[in-house]
């Protein structure tokens, strides 16, 4: 029996000595255990910036202004299509009259092509010589210096045969009605009327009510 009480005895001193010294067993963590590194983030590309139109100014054509692309709309509708290019065709308008303080009336002249009812076309026309008369007034054009007016589809540039003319047909154009409050002249050396055959459209002034 004695034989066995010494490896016991030996044991508990060890460990006994093991507690009295302070040591301490560090377990030190395997592969498994250690945490994952974060995937790092893609950065995001930043997104192209638009493309801003540049249109080159005005030409004269008697006493009309012939511009360097027509003045869009969204189809169908008499909202100025500014991702189109609305602001910059009218920018250069607004810089004509600022460069032409002579004239004193701009006829702001709405066209359509033949596709739909006649008078939708015509109430079509209107409202977008009104919307391009209320562009100008907000970016600094004097109200009773414009002229709005619609043809609708009376007075065609092409016939209205194919996608390409019907595209001329829908069109605003731009002319002097009065050079130092006097009416323009045609080419039978009469003054043309103010609406030269069109409806008005609005006051530019007062845009609740018609001239």
């Amino acid at each position: 029996m004695r034989k066995f009480v010494t490896p016991v005895v030996t044991s508990a001193v060890i460990s006994l000595s093991f507690l009295l010294s302070g040591c301490s067993v560090k377990v030190q963590a395997g592969p498994a255990d250690e945490p994952k590194p974060k995937p790092a983030k893609t950065a995001e590309k930043p997104k192209p910036a638009k493309k801003r139109m540049v249109f080159k100014g005005f030409k004269k054509k008697k006493n009309e202004i012939e511009l360097p692309a027509p003045v869009p709309f969204k189809s169908g509708s008499a909202e100025l299509d500014s991702e189109a290019g609305a602001d910059e065709i009218l920018t250069i308008v607004k810089e004509y009259m600022e460069q032409n303080p002579d004239v004193t009336l701009l006829r702001i002249e709405g066209h359509t092509d033949s596709d739909g009812d006649d008078n939708l076309n015509m109430a079509l026309s209107k409202a977008r010589s009104a919307s391009v008369a209320k562009w100008l007034v907000d970016n600094g054009v004097k109200c009773n210096r414009l002229y709005p007016v619609g043809f609708g589809e009376t007075r065609p540039l092409a016939a209205n045969d194919t996608p390409e003319n019907k595209a001329l047909n829908r069109r605003v154009s731009f002319f002097d009605a009065t050079v130092k409050s006097k009416p323009v002249n045609g080419d039978d050396g009469k003054p043309i009327p103010l609406a030269n055959g069109g409806e008005i459209a609005v006051d530019p002034c007062n845009p609740a009510v018609a001239r």
